[in-house]
């Protein structure tokens, strides 16, 4: 049997950048490539397979003449974080490490990367939005980090999470796991930008307009620059919060919590 693909993939084209408006008139296209988490029967949860169609999609997008790269989500909720019936099953030792190379692809992109964010956004989902470069988000959505809620911590995408929020932020949402605003989470650092649902796609390609206005090589340098402690940060770190989460996911409370949640 065939697998079902949970990622999709697409190369678009954008108008010329209304950035140069004394481009000739001639003046290609520019292209950017879309990335859409398309499981939403399972509210894009972040299985293994998808995170391996969404590393892989990362990587094509890499190496494609792409100026940008979008990444969304099809169904009602963005992503809902891990994906919990697998790590009842199989652990997450092996998806805790998927997931840091997933955040760390995303930081490391020689692309500039927008989350468009229409749809609720749940613990590791969140680890997503906050590795993009720029992140659009809906105004009527929530964003939350369940984690300790259910005995785990949000170990993983604290590596992406951590240098945008800001540290008073951070220790409320992550402790208490109560739900957010979409405009909380601007205000916080953890999204450029709240607009209201109607005018997501047209905020998301003023975006993309910008980006092509800039040469491919001006980008990438400057998304290293702006990333460089970052990934510095992360690369010293990922193996202990790998780790912690494989063995936080594998303790008792952790599985008592997490097959209460899927019971209901």
């Amino acid at each position: 049997m065939t697998a079902i693909s949970q990622v999709a993939y697409d190369v678009v084209a954008l108008d010329r950048p209304d950035a140069a408006p004394d481009a000739p008139s001639d003046a290609q296209p520019v292209a950017y490539a879309r990335i859409t988490l398309d499981a939403p029967r399972r509210r894009n949860a972040l299985s293994l397979a998808l995170l391996d169609e969404l590393r892989a999609a990362l990587d094509r997008a890499a190496h494609d003449d792409v100026r940008a790269v979008v990444l969304a989500a099809s169904g009602s909720a963005f992503c809902s974080g891990a994906d919990l019936t697998e790590a009842l099953a199989d652990g997450m030792s092996v998806s805790a490490r998927r997931l840091a190379e997933v955040l760390r692809d995303l930081l490391a992109l020689p692309k500039p990367v927008v989350a468009r964010v229409h749809g609720p956004v749940r613990a590791g989902g969140i680890g997503l939005v906050a590795a993009c470069d720029v992140a659009v988000s809906a105004d009527q959505i929530t964003y939350a980090f369940t984690e300790a809620r259910l005995a785990l911590a949000p170990a993983v995408i604290s590596l992406a999470v951590l240098p945008r929020m800001t540290p008073r932020a951070a220790s409320r949402t992550f402790l208490t796991g109560a739900p957010f605003t979409a405009a909380e989470a601007a205000d916080w650092g953890l999204v450029t930008k709240a607009v209201p649902l109607d005018d997501l796609d047209a905020e998301v390609d003023a975006v993309l307009r910008g980006l092509a206005a800039g040469d491919p090589q001006g980008l990438a340098a400057t998304k290293a620059l702006l990333n460089a402690d970052t990934l510095t940060r992360f690369d010293a770190q990922v193996d202990d919060v790998v780790d912690a989460s494989a063995r936080l996911f594998a303790s008792e409370p952790a599985r008592a919590a997490m097959e209460k949640l899927l019971a209901r």
